[in-house]
């Protein structure tokens, strides 16, 4: 008997897997009646703990150790029979993962991360076969897959390590998944909260030639710090704008269902045509996806491969006009006019930076040791300085003009 039976030996439990227990353990432990979850694994054949489940996951993925068997990352749910029922859990547990991924939730993939409900009893097994039946009614009915959650009974479990328990209580910014399909449990009698069917967006409050829609869901940690570190400051050239809902404008259409939080889709008439998965606070990563979609192939490789332009070849050489230089991903300003002079190398020339905007690196290359410079926002090569600059600086900042963008003063 565990310590939270043996303080009220009138609790009953069931282990449940959904994916990333830190999620699972949020998810079941907001419904009213549940006194504890705990994270743990179950119904392996290897030792059980989270080094040698990592382990060993990356061994099958590698065709080895095919005929041991992964644990299944998995919560331990205590709830009061007296306050709710063992059905109401079930439902919690449908409503608040995708069960149709197989080995998969999220961004996890693996057999460890594999929906499952693993019952103690046959009330147990006849009560999951029987809400995984009338869900599908409604997964079907919604355009989603079959339910692939493994029933089976609990033949082993094992309480994860210390630092797992109650992780997102500890780490509010970690981890979780899309929360759920979005789509309720078909069940009137049922006194849990379901999610509400989220309305998707109006298509026609959107940029039909391109736009990005940032799918987020409520209590997502991840989705929070991408409003924190990218959308607050947004200056880029393309439309942005965030949806609760798992599901596409109508009339718009996904090139697949969405698992993970925040998902950052592109589309173009309407079309997805890119995804950016899941944001763990590497900007630079994002802005280098997008960038892939919006830059030139000629724009890509000065920007990712640190090339460079012909001389006399690129954008804005004889552009005097007040207003800004910026980057053509970010939108982040670079360089003012009044900074720009014309030092005769072939590409545009500046003596000062915006303040903040660069950052410098080594660069050892052609045999040469030169200073690089990249966009801070975006992490993109854009050129080099040089110390043959005109006063007050004596810097000559050497830029590949096709990787600038111009914005002139209003």
């Amino acid at each position: 008997m565990t310590p939270t039976q043996a303080s009220n030996p009138n609790l009953e439990s069931i282990v449940l897997g959904m994916g990333c227990f830190w999620g699972a353990e949020r998810r079941m432990g907001e419904l009213e009646g549940v006194v504890n979850v705990e994270s743990g694994y179950a119904n392996g054949d290897i030792e059980a703990n989270y080094e040698a489940i990592l382990q060993h996951e990356r061994a099958l993925q590698r065709g080895m150790n095919a005929n041991l068997r992964n644990h299944a990352e998995v919560v331990k749910v205590f709830f009061d029979p007296n306050q709710v029922s063992l059905e109401q859990v079930l439902i919690q547990f449908w409503e608040n993962h995708n069960p149709t991924q197989g080995d998969r939730q999220g961004n996890d993939v693996g057999s460890n991360y594999r929906s499952a409900i693993y019952f103690s009893n046959d009330q147990q097994r006849q009560l999951a076969e029987a809400t995984r039946n009338e869900y599908q009614k409604a997964l079907s009915q919604a355009g989603l897959g079959q339910i692939t959650t493994e029933i089976a009974p609990l033949q082993n479990y094992s309480s994860a390590e210390d630092y797992h328990q109650d992780y997102l209580q500890k780490n509010p910014n970690g981890y979780c998944g899309l929360g759920g399909t979005n789509v309720p449990y078909p069940s009137a009698e049922s006194q849990t909260k379901p999610q509400a069917s989220v309305t998707p967006l109006s298509s026609e409050d959107l940029n039909q030639a391109q736009q990005l829609i940032v799918f987020e869901a409520k209590d997502c940690g991840f989705c929070d710090l991408f409003k924190a570190e990218v959308l607050q400051n947004w200056q880029a050239d393309v439309a942005v704008t965030t949806s609760l809902s798992s599901e596409a404008p109508k009339g718009w259409q996904l090139s697949k269902p969405l698992f993970a939080t925040p998902t950052i889709v592109l589309f173009k008439k309407g079309q997805e045509v890119s995804r950016y998965t899941g944001y763990n606070g590497d900007k630079q990563r994002f802005w280098q996806w997008l960038g892939f979609e919006l830059l030139t192939p000629e724009q890509q490789r000065i920007a990712f491969e640190q090339g460079t332009e012909r001389p006399f070849t690129g954008s804005h050489l004889d552009e005097k006009r007040p207003g800004v230089f910026v980057d053509p991903i970010t939108g982040a300003p670079l360089f003012r006019t009044d900074t720009k002079f014309e030092s005769g190398s072939g590409w545009p020339s500046f003596f000062n930076p915006v303040e903040g905007a660069l950052t410098y690196h080594e660069d050892r290359a052609h045999g040469m040791t030169r200073v690089e410079v990249r966009s801070a926002s975006s992490g993109i090569h854009l050129g080099h300085v040089f110390d043959d600059g005109p006063p007050p600086t004596y810097k000559r900042y050497c830029i590949n003009g096709n990787v600038l963008k111009f914005v002139a003063d209003e």
